[in-house]
């Protein structure tokens, strides 16, 4: 029994020496208790300038598209190019077989000459009746009647020589050239295929690339917003004014170029409720080719947007937030609207914000609402190291 109680009293004095031990002195705060704040980075909001770009889905062709349909019946004697190959204004592609149509020549041709010998007998024979009548020896009848014959050869004639410049020109139709500059299509017919006006599918298309269209389209909102400050007397005028216009392709590459928006429907369509548009890039190297798909980005410049980084704010059930530096130094949890799209490193706050808010800009995950801590004003300047272009993907 001695020994059990000694044992209690020298448990007690352990206890006793440890809390004194773990008791702060005058002026210590223990971890955790209340006053003690944790150091963190925050910026102050300020209203300064900003780039959107907006992303609208558009399909490429070619400024100019034609297709290459033979303009006489024949066999397909020859092809001249490939498929896909790029030609000039004037190459001939295809020659089909010219026997039947040489003949047609060679028979307008013997029509022709048929027809002037009926001329010069016509003028011999108005050459000699024409003396009778004047001396009364025959009478004008009989000039007249020559002077018909003569005019009907002359008519004859005429035909022939007609004839004969239609079957030189159908000659000429067996050899099938290039309208204008571009890329070859398709070549549906091969060698020996009996093709002619009337055939349901052309020999192939012509694409002249050297510029592009981009159609897509914009709804009414977005192209009011669009159009409404732009400088102009009319929308065509507004047009010019819009900044130049990048082109993202299926790879998700930008194209080298930019280009322009030219012209925009005059209707708006009831079904979508859009708007028609369309862009022109150039086409130096012949990277783009009609029908293919992209997407159209026209800038937006913003002179006074509220940009945060995105680091700074987190997403709960579809909504964004952030915290604020309120009273005491204490965090408060704040919902702000951002524009949602592919943004790079910052969002653009639409709401929520005002100038002169301070926001937590790091380690958020560890912050509750309502707890201190101790700020350290940091520029937002100082932090973007990829400018403050933001990219935002709305459709």
């Amino acid at each position: 029994m001695k020994t059990r109680k000694h044992i209690k009293n020298l448990n007690f004095i352990w206890l006793m020496f440890a809390a004194v031990a773990c008791t702060p002195t005058q002026g210590e705060v223990a971890p955790g208790a209340p006053g003690q704040a944790k150091e963190y980075q925050v910026i102050s909001i300020k209203e300064q300038r900003a780039t959107l770009d907006k992303s609208y889905p558009a399909v490429l062709e070619g400024q100019q598209t034609v297709e290459i349909r033979p303009r006489v019946a024949g066999y397909i004697e020859e092809i001249l190019v490939d498929e896909g190959a790029y030609v000039k204004k004037g190459q001939v592609l295809f020659r089909l077989n010219a026997n039947d149509i040489e003949a047609n020549v060679r028979s307008a041709e013997a029509q022709v000459k048929v027809a002037e010998a009926q001329v010069a007998t016509a003028k011999i024979n108005v050459g000699k009746t024409k003396p009778l009548v004047d001396k009364n020896i025959i009478s004008k009848f009989e000039l007249e009647s020559v002077q018909s014959t003569l005019k009907a050869a002359e008519a004859q004639l005429a035909q022939a020589k007609a004839n004969m410049e239609n079957a030189k020109a159908n000659l000429q139709y067996t050899k099938i050239t290039s309208p204008t500059d571009g890329i070859i299509g398709n070549f549906p017919y091969r060698v020996g295929s009996l093709v002619s006006s009337a055939i349901a599918e052309p020999l192939t298309t012509v694409s002249n690339t050297t510029n592009m269209y981009a159609y897509f389209s914009m709804n009414e909102k977005d192209f009011l917003k669009l159009t409404r400050d732009l400088e102009g007397a009319n929308l065509q005028e507004k047009l010019k004014s819009i900044p130049d216009v990048s082109l993202v392709l299926a790879d998700n590459t930008t194209f080298d170029a930019t280009g322009k928006v030219e012209t925009a429907s005059g209707l708006v369509d009831q079904q979508t409720g859009s708007v028609n548009i369309r862009a022109s890039f150039p086409n130096p190297g012949f990277l783009l080719r009609s029908g293919s798909s992209g997407l159209v980005r026209i800038p937006e410049h913003l002179e006074a947007a509220i940009l945060i980084p995105q680091k700074a704010a987190y997403e709960l059930q579809g909504k964004h937030f952030v915290y604020v530096v309120g009273e005491d130094n204490k965090v408060v949890n704040t919902s702000v609207e951002v524009l949602a799209g592919n943004l790079k490193d910052y969002y653009v706050v639409t709401s929520g914000l005002k100038v002169g808010d301070q926001v937590v800009i790091e380690g958020i995950t560890s912050l509750r609402n309502q707890t201190p801590i101790k700020p350290k004003l940091t520029e937002l300047s100082s932090m973007n190291e990829s400018g403050l272009a933001a990219n935002s993907s709305r459709n």
